[in-house]
């Protein structure tokens, strides 16, 4: 499993990567194996408000459900309209085209309440 130590991550399996004030977030490795096949993402529009620890959209796979839950608190600047036609790509590449979305950050101290890949790793083990 693929746990990237440049990222932050939550509890509920999304990861993070900033970039100056834009956040990239996506579900982790470990997640989307749980999920197994991707079918369907539904995620906010180019301008919506998202709040930490808030979902912010759901993803559907042949198992189950899930919330999509927010890492960090923004404005949604790009989504990634790729996984409209192939949310697969979310299974195959979790850390790179499978990003969700796009967020100018609100409080870049929210980053501090999230878990590095140490911390991660220990509530998989």
């Amino acid at each position: 499993m693929d746990i990237p130590s440049d990222l932050k991550y939550t509890k509920e399996h999304e990861w993070v990567s900033l970039d100056g004030d834009i956040a990239t977030i996506g579900i982790t490795d470990y997640a989307q194996g749980e999920l197994g096949d991707i079918v369907f993402v539904e995620l906010p529009a180019v301008g919506e408000s998202i709040s930490q620890m808030d979902s912010f959209g759901t993803i559907e796979a042949v198992k189950a459900v899930s919330d999509l839950y927010a890492p960090i608190s923004g404005e949604v600047t790009e989504v990634n309209e790729a996984l409209e036609d192939d949310p697969l790509v979310i299974n195959r590449d979790p850390y790179g085209d499978g990003w969700m979305v796009k967020v100018r950050v609100s409080d870049a101290g929210q980053v501090e309440q999230l878990l590095d890949d140490t911390g991660y790793r220990e509530i998989l083990d």
